[in-house]
């Protein structure tokens, strides 16, 4: 498994993909945090902290993960080398894990030189102000298990098709669905917050406040863990 996860990396790595990504991901952050004038900018907020760029991040990701995510599978399909690397001495799990924690990585490196934020942040306080590191470890933290939860759906749309751009307007929509749709139905019908907390936007935030539940972390890991099972499930019956 280890060599297929290198594998993925490679692929991403060696072509224009990993670095569109990771470039892309950047420049929309920085454009909006600041240069952009509007309720995402930093200067405009008055107070020493990200929260802006973790309000941001999560619906920036539900884009560009997709991108990555939506050949992993969808490519092995149109191009029918799925069977092929099926009869590799590897499980159909550890296939799926191996493609899974690729990508999953590949965002992870995305998300490394936005740490410089903290330091930029820390420049612009002024002495009287401190910035909350429990906060920004905390939001970092339910960004990563986001990421985790974001790319398990990904990879599970990509095994269900062999058209890719199917497969990213299919992880897009699922994603949404799971981190705003539930909130939105809660807001629309005025209903109580335990419709809201089905949905990833609910743990992310409790999270992001600093609160590290156990209920939560339960939840990404069981989401993700769901979607890679589906995706197992799925490559099983592509082979009957």
């Amino acid at each position: 498994m280890l060599a297929l996860i290198k594998k993925e990396l490679n692929t991403f790595f060696t072509s224009p993909i990993g670095y569109l990504v990771i470039g892309v991901f950047l420049l929309i952050n920085g454009l909006f945090l600041w240069v952009f004038d509007g309720n995402f900018n930093v200067f405009n907020a008055g107070f020493a902290d990200l929260n802006a760029y973790f309000e941001l991040a999560p619906w920036i990701l539900l884009f560009l993960i997709p991108a990555i995510t939506m050949r992993s599978f969808s490519d092995e399909l149109k191009m029918g080398t799925l069977e092929l690397l099926l009869t590799k001495p590897i499980s159909t799990l550890q296939l799926v894990l191996g493609k899974y924690v690729g990508a999953f990585l590949l965002v992870l490196i995305a998300l490394i030189p936005t740490l410089l934020y903290i330091y930029t942040i820390s420049s612009l306080k002024s002495e009287e102000s401190i910035v909350d590191m429990g906060s920004i470890f905390g939001s970092y933290l339910g960004l990563f298990f986001l990421v985790a939860s974001y790319t398990a759906i990904g990879v599970f749309t990509s095994a269900l098709t062999s058209n890719q751009i199917v497969a990213f307007i299919s992880a897009v929509l699922a994603c949404f669905l799971l981190y705003y749709g539930f909130e939105a139905i809660a807001e629309i019908f005025n209903t109580s917050t335990n419709i809201a907390a089905i949905g990833l936007k609910h743990h992310y935030d409790s999270i992001a406040r600093g609160v590290i539940d156990t209920r939560n972390l339960i939840y990404f890991i069981s989401i993700a863990a769901l979607f890679v099972a589906l995706t197992s499930v799925q490559l099983k019956k592509s082979q009957s």
